[in-house]
């Protein structure tokens, strides 16, 4: 059986050297980088992360509204007032570079543990070039 590639001209890897991580688009086995530009022996690339993601704090309205509603019985409503709200929207660009070759991603994040994920994979593909 044989497996389907969405881009035009992207090879599958090697089955001598299985993907250790994938980032996005882009691939990584123990001797080389795989994206849809090409594929790049992993020992001459660098790695570049972007955190381009904001966090946002905020009182949610529900909180708003039982602040209000227990306001009236007793002064413990104001401790809803207290409740917080995180959000997190945006994007992490990793970029791949190497002698006449690059490659750049853009990822969607929703949350700040999403964009730690995406560090560490991106730690771990450094790790690769560093060890090869």
């Amino acid at each position: 059986m044989t497996q389907s590639w969405p881009q035009q001209g992207f090879e599958p890897p090697s089955p001598a050297y299985p993907v250790l991580v994938t980032i996005g688009d882009i691939a990584c086995t123990q001797a080389e980088v795989i994206t849809p530009a090409g594929r790049q022996p992993i020992n001459s690339v660098t790695w570049t992360f972007t955190d381009m993601s904001q966090t946002t704090e905020s009182i949610p309205a529900w909180a708003i509204v039982l602040a209000i509603v227990f306001f009236v019985f007793c002064l413990l409503g104001l401790l809803f007032l207290l409740v917080k709200e995180r959000r997190t929207t945006g994007w992490v660009q990793v970029t791949v570079q190497g002698s006449r070759f690059l490659h750049q991603t853009q990822l969607p994040v929703s949350s700040v543990y999403q964009v730690a994920d995406y560090n560490a994979r991106v730690s771990y593909a450094r790790s690769l070039s560093a060890a090869f």
